[in-house]
């Protein structure tokens, strides 16, 4: 049985998210959907809001976990063969190989990458709050839980 970890901030999970978490749940037996706790970080989205909406978005296809530390340390407590990381841009990539060669450095852990669909490129979490701040649409950039806790939190 092979695990796959997909890790991130989801603050809050977007299309480009949920598309990346999906095509991993297709090709892995197990995949665990861990939300970073990062102290330094201030999120819209408290952790437990984060993975309630995951846990909606991919019922019970997903093991949710929550972590802080290293990554690779995390990945082994969750019993993780293989990290996995979509990447959107060459800048996602020189960022997450880094991370990736230093993860393997570390403890052997390889990381996988899935390219985002061309439609979901553009979307980062950073700029889905921008747009729902400033009352713009959210049409196909969120499910649509995310959308209803978006302007329920900035209205």
């Amino acid at each position: 049985m092979t695990t796959a970890l997909c890790p991130g901030s989801f603050d809050p999970p977007t299309n480009g998210h949920t598309d990346v978490i999906s095509r991993a749940v297709k090709s892995f037996d197990r995949v665990v959907v861990s939300v970073i706790d990062n102290p330094s970080k201030r999120s819209l989205f408290t952790l437990e809001e984060r993975k309630a909406m995951l846990s909606e978005i991919h019922g019970d296809d997903i093991e949710l976990a929550t972590f802080r530390g290293l990554l690779v340390e995390h990945a082994e407590a969750v019993g993780a063969d293989v990290v996995v990381k979509g990447l959107r841009t060459v800048d996602d990539y020189e960022y997450e190989n880094q991370m990736a060669q230093m993860n393997r450095h570390l403890t052997g852990m390889e990381t996988l990458f899935i390219p985002t669909r061309p439609e979901f490129a553009f979307i980062s979490s950073s700029l889905v709050k921008e747009v729902a701040k400033l009352g713009g649409s959210m049409s196909g950039l969120v499910p649509d839980v995310v959308e209803k806790a978006l302007k329920e939190r900035l209205s």
